[in-house]
């Protein structure tokens, strides 16, 4: 054990008896769920089926998206194996209770102490453990080793601050991820950091947002909406946005008075802190939280919901895809509008999408915008979409999310009642 790793367990099991009241704490200001506070510390969890199990983490909705379509992925390729989705936020848990498959299970993921890594991993006794993009958790690694559990880190991401970071402690990141089974990069950068950090050669099959379809709409809002809501006008969506790129839009938007707009925070409970903002600007709007039925006089409707990104996408003329203009997020996936053949505008800071964006852009599918005169031109006059460029795009898509699976397959064992017939 390095000195390194040893600190943080040593820190970590200090903190314990702490971490009851920093959790209360979070769940007063609503940003842990009280029901589901025993699974943070590993306790009361749901039961484990007999057979195979491989247990999929992710931290938020982007990395919960990409683990979802692998796990539907693995049902397929292994019928009857059992799925255990842990994710960390709010919003996140929201969203597997939606679409997550029905033979699965969602958890709220387990603080990284060691008792509580204890008891997740000898509760769940994972065959295979999957860590999607930056998500180390030390102790919950170290406890799955030790149980004998294969280990796989895929769609990894580094930026250039983290793989400096880390660097500091090299001994600990080779101890830690050197000896995962299966490490796979989501772009080229990422990969030579990792070869870096760990001395070894680092397979990039690409970033599996690339195979993540559309997400699907109701029809019937959909309609509801057009002709109620955006009635003829043009429509502008402000998508994934973080604090400040609300305001950043509206400023963009100022000179579309006949336009209908669309506002879609990343996170559904900053809801309150939005109307405040359009009550200020004096927009009339209407929330989608509240019920509100939103008509030809709301200028703005507030879609502090989750689940629907699919309905607010389908209704757009233009997109403008926050995390590009916010500090320390790093962009989000263009790929969902992109596929719906809508125009997509963001900010510069999308070091989380390099490759993608700049792939993007060069088939004129995105286009970065700097301020908001900068955007404001780009509503005027968008990126015309192709059909060619976003039919190349979609043939290419499979291969990330393909190359995965030929690479983690092998390290599930089948289950006993295996139906998939010769050959799977």
């Amino acid at each position: 054990m390095t000195p390194a790793l040893f600190a943080y367990r040593l820190a970590t099991r200090l903190a314990a008896p702490l971490l009851g009241f920093a959790m209360n704490a979070r769940a007063a200001n609503g940003k842990e769920d009280i029901l589901r506070l025993n699974e943070r510390f590993a306790r009361r969890l749901p039961p484990r089926r007999p057979g195979p199990l491989v247990w999929l983490h992710g931290a938020s909705v982007g990395e919960s998206r990409v683990l979802l379509e692998l796990g539907r992925r693995l049902i397929i390729a292994r019928p009857g194996v059992m799925l255990l989705f842990t994710s960390q936020t709010l919003t996140s848990a929201r969203l597997m209770g939606k679409e997550i498959p029905e033979s699965a299970v969602h958890a709220m993921a387990p603080v990284d102490t060691p008792m509580a890594a204890r008891r997740f991993i000898q509760h769940w006794r994972p065959d295979l453990c999957i860590f999607a993009e930056g998500e180390i958790w030390p102790n919950l690694i170290l406890e799955a080793e030790r149980a004998g559990a294969r280990r796989a880190l895929v769609n990894a991401r580094m930026t250039d601050r983290s793989a400096e970071g880390w660097a500091r402690v090299k001994g600990l990141f080779r101890t830690l991820i050197g000896r995962f089974d299966v490490i796979l990069a989501a772009d080229p950068e990422t990969g030579a950091r990792l070869e870096r950090l760990l001395g070894r050669a680092v397979r990039v099959p690409g970033n599996l947002k690339s195979a993540q379809t559309p997400p699907d709409a109701n029809p019937v809002d959909l309609a509801r909406l057009s002709a109620n809501f955006v009635n003829g006008r043009r429509c502008f969506v402000a998508a994934s946005t973080h604090p400040g790129e609300e305001e950043f839009f509206l400023d963009a938007t100022d000179r579309f008075t006949e336009s209908a707009l669309i506002i879609v925070p990343r996170h559904p409970e900053r809801g309150d802190e939005i109307a405040d903002l359009l009550k200020a600007r004096r927009l009339p709007f209407a929330r989608r939280s509240k019920g509100d039925v939103p008509s030809p006089r709301d200028r703005v409707l507030l879609a502090d919901t989750m689940g629907e990104m699919g309905l607010w996408l389908r209704l757009a003329n233009v997109v403008y895809l926050g995390g590009g203009h916010a500090a320390d997020v790093g962009g989000h996936n263009p790929l969902e509008p992109v596929r719906l053949r809508k125009p997509v505008l963001t900010g510069p800071s999308v070091f989380n999408f390099a490759s993608m964006m700049a792939d993007l852009e060069a088939r004129g599918l995105v286009r970065t915008v700097i301020d908001s005169g900068h955007l404001a031109a780009g509503l005027a006059d968008p990126p015309t979409v192709s059909e060619a460029a976003v039919a190349a795009l979609e043939a290419a898509a499979d291969a990330p999310m393909n190359a995965t699976l030929e690479a983690l397959l092998p390290l599930i064992p089948k289950p006993l009642l295996d139906t998939s017939g010769p050959g799977r």
